[in-house]
């Protein structure tokens, strides 16, 4: 069972299947550092959101308009973005790989950050929605994916990648960077006693389950920082 723990009152040493309330960077500065074999991250995107948006029959889209993903520029966002990347490569192995994902708003943003900071890119991967949220106003492209940059800690890093099982995930072929998966829907998202969902951007099991088959090894420990 997943138990909530307050980050401030753990140093030195972290229990595994656990819930750490608090803020990612801090909480990340506590962990030992080259402790964790794998990171998933999906932080703010940074939307820009202005005012509400509505579908073709006037009822409001429950969208993104959290205090954590305002900033008041980009300049914030990119101080943001380079504090939890420099703090999660202190707490990555030396082998251990990152993988991070974002829309146009923030992704690219992310990337210049991870190649300043060290990182070595290995893939962009697209996640391809197939069921993705229409352009009501049609003023745009339906927004249909959003992009995973997976990398290594550093050039030389020896990072895991289970290219077999990847094959046999995809029936036997060479798995590509473009993934065709469904938003959360139904039984999976999570809502509360109201029956609104929890957490506005929530990502479905299946792309989890191809992250960490691809890139871990039985026993390694995965950090989500914006769980």
């Amino acid at each position: 069972m997943v138990k909530k723990n307050n980050a401030s009152n753990k140093s030195g040493n972290f229990k595994t299947n656990t819930i750490y309330a608090g803020d990612c960077i801090e909480a990340m500065n506590r962990l030992p550092e080259g402790s964790i074999d794998l990171i998933f991250a999906d932080p703010p995107y940074n939307l820009q959101l202005g005012g509400d948006l509505h579908r073709p029959d006037n009822s409001r889209v429950d969208g993104v308009d959290d205090n954590w993903d305002k900033f008041s520029n980009f300049r914030a966002y990119d101080d943001f973005t380079h504090d939890w990347l420099k703090s999660a490569r202190r707490v990555l192995k030396h082998n251990g790989s990152l993988w991070v994902i974002g829309s146009y708003h923030n992704i690219f943003r992310v990337g210049s950050v991870l190649q300043d900071l060290g990182y070595w890119l290995l893939n962009d991967i697209v996640w391809r929605k197939s069921n993705p949220m229409p352009n009501f106003r049609g003023t745009r492209f339906t927004n249909a994916h959003e992009t995973l940059i997976w990398c290594a800690r550093s050039k030389d890093a020896r990072y895991t990648f289970n290219y077999d099982a990847m094959k046999n995930m995809n029936d036997g072929l060479q798995m590509r960077s473009d993934w065709t998966l469904p938003l959360c829907t139904g039984d999976e998202r999570l809502k509360g006693e109201d029956g609104n969902k929890l957490h506005p951007t929530q990502k479905p099991e299946s792309l989890l389950y191809r992250v960490i088959m691809a890139a871990t090894k039985p026993g390694d420990i995965v950090l989500d920082p914006f769980f």
